[in-house]
């Protein structure tokens, strides 16, 4: 008797859209056979139910050499572009490590961390935000390989996008916070930078692990400054920010991410408004006519900072 079948979860399937979509039902579908293809090449034994995130599949499972390990699967495509190549630069250094990769396929074999203790977990804020500034600075100290994202593009198509957006606003005093994080990246563009960046680094993203205490996992290389890499570390926990006021604890934040990666201030909080702005055109995309309220609070928050 074979391996038994691959249940891919009803949550997978349900975000990639009811019957008749075009982002269509054909990867999931293709899941199970994917995956035992892939057993079968890389010499893998499963070890424990499959688990998913929001577009991609995760098995646990054992090498033949008896390590334990994770095959993720989800679609090729551009949050997967230069992913291999951004995880050998680092090579386990700070992040979780890649042992194998099949890119055509969508599919990395990784290092097992401890899924069940995620740094979002973690009760100390101010414990978790350190582990978040190291990580961060140990990553981003890595030079861009060669082919990789650039944020000098991705910073111009935003500054080109913005006038188009701003009408469908529907506050002006929106319109006004995005036309101001619109000039702070123009001014910006062009010293872009060359760092390896995560792109996604917060408590959801770092995992407990046997080699280091904390490993980042789920990164989405590009080649940019490193101020672009704070605003997800910012923009965590924010009830607890929200119940003791915002100003303090931003500021605190800012100032020890900016401090342990060495970034100039008056940088790092002109990338840092290029996040919200970023964040500002994929909500105006999807349709909404108003930013997230923490999001506003916490760019205003910034902006009044770097003016005082």
């Amino acid at each position: 008797m074979g391996p038994a079948p691959i249940d891919v979860p009803d949550a997978l399937i349900a975000s990639y859209g009811t019957h008749g979509e075009g982002r269509s039902r054909a990867w999931p579908a293709a899941l199970p056979r994917l995956a035992a293809e892939l057993l079968d090449r890389w010499e893998l034994r499963r070890d424990g139910p499959a688990g998913h995130g929001m577009a991609g599949l995760v098995l646990p499972v054992v090498r033949a050499d008896g390590t334990p390990a994770v095959l993720k699967l989800q679609p090729p495509g551009e949050e997967t572009a230069g992913l291999a190549a951004g995880l050998m630069a680092w090579d386990g250094d700070g992040v979780v490590r890649l042992l194998a990769i099949d890119e055509e396929a969508g599919a990395q074999l990784l290092e097992r961390l401890d899924a069940g203790r995620p740094l979002s977990a973690e009760q100390d804020g101010t414990a978790v935000m350190e582990v978040l500034a190291g990580l961060m600075a140990r990553l981003s100290a890595v030079p861009a390989p060669p082919g990789m994202r650039r944020l000098a593009d991705i910073a111009a198509a935003m500054v080109e996008q913005t006038p188009d957006a701003l009408p469908l606003l529907r506050e002006p005093v929106e319109r006004d916070l995005v036309r101001t994080c619109a000039a702070a990246v123009a001014e910006l563009a062009g010293e872009a930078g060359d760092r390896l960046l995560h792109w996604d680094l917060h408590d959801g993203n770092v995992l407990a692990g046997e080699r280091e205490p904390w490993l980042a996992i789920d990164p989405e290389p590009l080649a940019g400054d490193p101020g672009f890499e704070l605003w997800p570390a910012l923009d965590i926990r924010w009830a607890s920010v929200v119940e003791g006021g915002v100003t303090g604890p931003v500021l605190y934040r800012f100032d020890l991410l900016t401090e342990a990666l060495g970034l100039d201030r008056a940088r790092a909080t002109g990338w840092t408004l290029g996040r919200v702005l970023q964040n500002a055109l994929w909500d105006v995309e999807d349709g909404k006519t108003a930013l997230e309220p923490a999001q506003v609070a916490l760019a205003m928050t910034l902006l009044e900072h770097r003016a005082a």
